[in-house]
């Protein structure tokens, strides 16, 4: 019987939150290839993703919502082993890329998306990617990284994004979805383009595109139509990218000094296969990831193995 209570309870409290709105959100996404291997720790080594989201109050017509981001990121790069201490043997170079946004995600009533931002930051030793390698490695008790002296040296990064989502296929039940999905970067570290297909596969029966985790769009106020809904799903993303250049392999049109540099390779496959879901405020989720190789002459021709872990609290 006090089984049957608590199931009882927990699924009150599940629903009651599901009926709640919160039109604030903050959010922390790594990534690190000691989610998917602790025995590799190569190529796109680290990324931190600090972000705060909230509903605009400025109306549209065309828009269910219009939702601001603000982002404090960061990024590293190394060769195949960070303790590579011979130059000649860095098969891509040491690199770091620090970095601010700010973001307007635009969610339209035809069941469309379309988001910006602009980033500003600085890539090279003033991204201290040196300094976080040593404390993570202390953490874990592995050997200190060399080479960073030889690292992408410094300059601004200054990048335009962006993405159009739109929903192509969905089941009657709700449970199985495809969305095509597009992105642009343009700047001073990254410039490419890419295209795909995210694929749902419900838990439980997935929300629409203008109300999910997935797509960063299940923050409500009073005068939107949605409320909170608990989620549950799996996702395939595969991805073709097509890279016209890339700073922390080429070194930066702003500062060519760099001694260690690679050649882009400028066809990109990638894929996620991820799970998310709520409890209570809390979204979580976990997404392996894969991706051919980006450049040239590596000693791993295989592509790149890594892990994101994503933690969001929503706030009134």
């Amino acid at each position: 019987m006090k089984y049957l209570i608590f199931i009882l309870v927990l699924s009150t409290t599940l629903y009651t939150m599901s009926q709640e709105k919160f039109a604030k959100e903050i959010s922390l996404v790594t990534d690190n290839d000691l989610y998917s291997s602790i025995t590799k720790d190569r190529y796109y080594t680290s990324g931190i993703f600090l972000k705060y989201r909230y509903l605009s109050n400025k109306k549209n017509e065309s828009l269910k919502k219009r939702i601001l981001e603000w982002q404090i990121n960061h990024e590293m790069y190394t060769p195949y082993k960070a303790i590579v201490e011979n130059v000649f043997n860095h098969d891509r170079p040491f690199a770091g890329y620090l970095y601010g946004s700010f973001g307007i995600n635009r969610i339209y009533k035809s069941e469309q998306i379309l988001n910006t931002s602009i980033q500003f930051g600085v890539i090279g030793s003033n991204s201290f990617a040196e300094e976080l390698q040593h404390f993570i490695h202390d953490i874990y008790g592995f050997k200190k990284a060399v080479g960073w002296k030889y690292q992408i040296k410094n300059a601004i990064g200054l990048n335009f994004k962006a993405a159009y989502l739109k929903p192509v296929l969905k089941t009657e039940n709700d449970y199985f979805d495809i969305t095509w999905t597009n992105k642009l970067n343009i700047g001073t570290v990254y410039t490419n383009i890419s295209s795909g297909f995210y694929t749902r596969i419900g838990l439980k029966p997935l929300q629409k595109l203008t109300n999910s985790i997935a797509f960063n769009t299940n923050i409500n106020n009073e005068e939107t139509t949605y409320n909170r809904e608990i989620e549950s799903f799996i996702y395939i993303k595969p991805m073709l990218r097509y890279a016209f250049y890339d700073a922390t392999l080429q070194g930066s049109f702003l500062n060519k000094e760099s001694e260690v540099t690679n050649t882009l390779v400028p066809l990109v496959f990638n894929v996620d296969i991820g799970i998310l879901f709520t409890a209570n405020r809390f979204n979580f989720g976990y997404v392996f990831k894969y991706n051919t190789n980006k450049s040239k002459d590596l000693k791993y021709h295989y592509g790149q193995k890594y892990g994101t872990i994503i933690l969001s609290y929503l706030i009134r």
